[in-house]
């Protein structure tokens, strides 16, 4: 379903939209701020690793600004309803609030899809996603010191996750 908040259009992403996608991934793993990736997937990688609902684009003038899709953490049925959540805005596009609108829609549609948690798992350092995260009702659950390494830097992570309020 579209919906349109001040001129942006919140959308369906469309496998037509991953050349615009992945550049906003891109754009994002050329911070060292979002993501332990270090490399675009293919659009047939990722596609298999996320959900196929709450896919989402923001879009100006047809221009992709920003997206945000759903990962499961886990194949186990027990936890159907919980995702991951990944949210990236264009680099030209940052501090104009496409990130909270973005948000509002996933999580609306998540809730609609039956996912009763969101989780999310952030850089320590971007505190600008922790506090969209945070905005949004997702409240820091833990931390992670030396999770990882992300080009051969060990990296510390704040995991966020939002319940939703409806009764499932």
């Amino acid at each position: 379903m579209t919906h349109i908040v001040n001129d942006i259009v919140i959308r369906a992403m469309q496998k037509s939209d991953w050349k615009s996608v992945a550049q906003i991934y891109q754009e994002g793993m050329d911070t060292d701020m979002a993501t332990f990736e270090t490399q675009v997937p293919s659009w047939e990688k990722w596609d298999s690793g996320h959900l196929k609902i709450c896919r989402l684009v923001a879009e100006y003038a047809g221009k992709v600004l920003a997206w945000a899709a759903l990962s499961p953490v886990s194949t186990r049925q027990v936890y159907a309803g919980v995702a991951e959540l990944s949210i990236y805005v264009a680099t030209e596009s940052k501090g104009k609030g496409l990130g909270s609108i973005l948000m509002s829609r996933v999580i609306e549609e998540s809730e609609n899809a039956g996912i009763w948690m969101l989780q999310s798992s952030i850089f320590s350092n971007n505190t600008v996603s922790i506090h969209l995260h945070q905005k949004a009702g997702f409240r820091i659950v833990g931390y992670r010191e030396r999770i990882a390494q992300r080009n051969g830097i060990w990296r510390n992570t704040h995991i966020l996750e939002r319940r939703s309020p409806s009764e499932f």
